[in-house]
């Protein structure tokens, strides 16, 4: 298999609030889902306005996040994802690229939580292959630290090869899919790790 893309890494405290904003982090992954897409076909994925889209989408250019592309009709041209995934890094030293981060993840928090309920609401109107296709689950694992970030490494192998941005094989009948992956230290009601 050839050597996949890496992730975009952000270490710019500017960048990480751009991504924390609702819009502009649903407008990027939109765009990273579905491919190029104008400002209007965004804001109707999204539930915006088209000139509110692009006022957005243009911010996030500006970030080098998003691009314009051609439009094949010679009409209003596309906008594209950059990125073929995005690292936010680890916690450090500095507490306002800290405080980004966690704003940025606190945004994809609340999106993976939209667009789970959105699935789960509209699950029934799927073709049953996509209904049988699909599923939720969740695992408590006791594994070291090393274990863990050897077993976010495999699934990373494993899923990689299928982000939207990166791959050019997909079959015709492929569509958009959400993956998503928490994995983190169990932490009690009271605050203290699970021991």
């Amino acid at each position: 298999m050839a050597e996949l893309p890496p992730r975009t890494r952000v270490d710019d405290a500017d960048l990480l609030r751009a991504l924390a904003h609702p819009l502009r982090s649903a407008l990027v992954h939109h765009l990273m889902a579905v491919g190029p897409a104008t400002a209007s076909e965004c804001a109707e994925a999204v539930g915006s306005t088209a000139s509110n889209c692009s006022w957005h989408l243009r911010r996030l250019a500006g970030h080098r996040l998003v691009e314009r592309v051609e439009a094949d009709d010679g009409r209003e041209r596309p906008w594209r994802a950059v990125p073929v995934g995005l690292d936010l890094g680890e916690p450090g030293a500095d507490p306002a690229l800290d405080a980004a981060r966690l704003a940025v993840l606190g945004t994809q928090l609340a999106e993976e939580q939209e667009l789970t309920q959105r699935y789960l609401d509209t699950v029934e109107d799927l073709e049953p292959d996509w209904r049988a296709a699909g599923g939720l689950a969740s695992y408590s694992v006791r594994v070291s630290a090393a274990e863990l970030e050897s077993l976010l490494a495999k699934i990373d192998e494993l899923v990689r090869p299928y982000v939207s941005t990166i791959r050019q094989d997909a079959p015709a009948d492929a569509r958009p899919v959400y993956v998503g992956l928490r994995a983190f230290r169990r932490i009690a009601h009271d605050g203290t790790p699970a021991s």
